[in-house]
């Protein structure tokens, strides 16, 4: 910027001395023609009209053919109606045109500091994401969430604060064991100067080791702390394996006494002995909303998770051979068990452990042991059925999420949206068009209390994706995560394209939301 002024400044002086008023407005142009071009300023979008695209409101309503119009970053008009002579106009025939779609648990946090531009995401329809999962979230929260004002993404976030950012706060390295009284209190302090901050929910990770020590009563204290600010709860379950149904009926639990809506994030199914039990989860929470409780689930469309090594052992007794081969059966074996990263030996990485095991010479028992002894390693789990998933996705409640992000060494990274568009609509038919939309729009919109977004009315903000229904599908494999989906022909965030013909515009007109 600086060049560009000065290399106009003799000019500006020159004019000064044929009026100050001349001078001053000559100054103001060049200065608002700088900022105009700038990464993070793109000028003001001119009305557009997307022509005779069948519209899928949101709602879950049939589609109906129309024309929208998108002015001051907005929906102005929607209907059969003819563009005027000097505004742009989009044939859209044969084109879907959605809310954009919203991801309820992502994992973009750092993604957005590096790759503001986040293809990954856009390239799915993605207009905003919900960080700070599973218990895990930036701190301090509101230097986070000023960083993404002044430096903003290609596409909107919401924030939650991590119940494991703040125990590890409070307790420190101490946090394997139950927290007093006056520790809990402090932590409650921590969630209210995080939801004041700009979060919109209390998350948390109890799976893992930070969080698991937690009593169920920490956490619906934390949980109050968040509902005075009218936040929900969202939760990496304590268990998603054989004991499922006890952390299930735990969050309906922390629902209640907290007095706040509560969501069971990436729900599902993770052992041999739980599977085919999706409609008993589902009866679990129709019980609870039928008492009053606000419970509601979100789904990647996968059969593999992606974490660490560790959470295969509910026990922590990572070093207990017994305790080690039962939780290998219990996800059918360690041929179900990718490794994605292992900094001790990149060697092993894109295998499973079962051949790893047999090259060395081992057992899998043996060498998952010394890999967490090692230093853990990130792993991907295919331990669930595709009948669990097709009933959690037919739940009403049910909301589309990826648990992914940009740089996840999982397909679910760069492919959820369009898969559960191209495979479980189109292929499968599991889903009408208008109710997976739903689930991707209006209902995570609902849930985060986002009234101007979410559906296509008139006064709402424009953020919309443009698809073609016959084509979009996902191309991330395990193999290769990061190919990006095909199909999504157009994305605008606020009224801006930051999605055009297979490729980023440049444009970041994302902002913090709820605000």
């Amino acid at each position: 910027m600086t060049r560009t002024i000065c290399s106009k400044q003799s000019f500006c002086k020159g004019a000064w001395r044929y009026g100050r008023v001349f001078a001053l407005g000559l100054f103001s142009t060049l200065i608002l023609a700088h900022s105009s071009v700038g990464q993070n300023a793109p000028a003001k979008p001119a009305s557009i009209v997307i022509a005779g695209a069948d519209v899928a409101d949101g709602t879950g309503k049939p589609l109906r053919k129309a024309n929208v119009r998108i002015a001051d970053g907005r929906i102005e008009k929607i209907g059969n109606f003819k563009p005027k002579k000097d505004e742009q106009v989009i044939q859209a025939s044969g084109l879907v045109l959605a809310p954009g779609f919203m991801d309820m648990h992502n994992h973009s946090d750092r993604g957005l500091e590096t790759q503001p531009l986040a293809e990954t995401q856009i390239s799915q329809g993605i207009t905003t994401l919900l960080l700070g999962q599973d218990g895990g979230s930036p701190w301090p929260l509101g230097e986070y969430l000023d960083n993404r004002r002044k430096d903003p993404p290609a596409l909107n976030l919401a924030m939650c604060v991590g119940h494991a950012t703040v125990r590890h706060k409070v307790m420190g390295e101490d946090y394997k064991r139950v927290a007093r009284p006056d520790e809990i209190a402090r932590m409650e302090n921590l969630v209210e100067q995080g939801m004041q901050e700009g979060a919109v929910c209390l998350s948390s990770g109890l799976e893992y080791v930070v969080g698991s020590y937690a009593s169920t009563d920490e956490v619906v204290s934390l949980a109050r702390a968040a509902a005075k600010y009218g936040g929900f709860y969202i939760s990496h379950i304590r268990d998603e394996a054989d004991k499922a149904f006890d952390a299930m009926r735990e969050v309906v639990t922390i629902a209640e006494q907290g007095k706040l809506p509560a969501q069971n994030t990436h729900i599902k199914l993770g052992t041999v002995g739980v599977w085919g039990k999706a409609a008993d989860v589902i009866k679990l929470y129709d019980d609870a909303r039928k008492r009053g409780v606000d419970v509601t689930a979100d789904c990647y469309p996968y059969d593999a998770w992606h974490s660490n090594m560790k959470v295969l052992v509910p026990s922590k007794r990572w070093d207990d051979p017994a305790d080690v081969q039962k939780a290998l059966d219990d996800v059918g074996g360690a041929q179900n068990i990718l490794i994605t990263e292992y900094a001790s030996d990149h060697s092993y990485e894109g295998r499973t452990l079962e051949e790893v095991a047999k090259s060395r010479g081992v057992t899998p028992v043996a060498l998952y042991i010394e890999m967490v002894k090692n230093g853990d390693a990130g792993i991907i789990g295919k331990t669930m059925i595709e009948a669990d998933i097709k009933t959690l996705y037919q739940w009403k409640w049910t909301m589309v999420s990826s648990d992914g992000g940009i740089g996840m060494k999982h397909p679910r990274g760069a492919g959820t949206f369009p898969k559960v568009l191209g495979r479980f609509v189109r292929e499968k038919q599991w889903l009408t068009l208008p109710e997976a939309i739903r689930k991707m729009t209006s209902l995570p919109a609902w849930r985060l209390k986002l009234k101007d977004r979410g559906t296509i009315k008139k006064g709402n903000v424009a953020d919309l994706v443009l698809f073609n229904p016959a084509t979009v599908i996902d191309n991330s494999t395990f193999a290769e995560p990061f190919e990006l989906s095909t199909g999504i022909e157009k994305v605008w965030v606020n009224g801006t394209l930051v999605w055009d013909a297979g490729k980023a515009t440049g444009a970041r007109p994302g902002r913090v939301l709820p605000k």
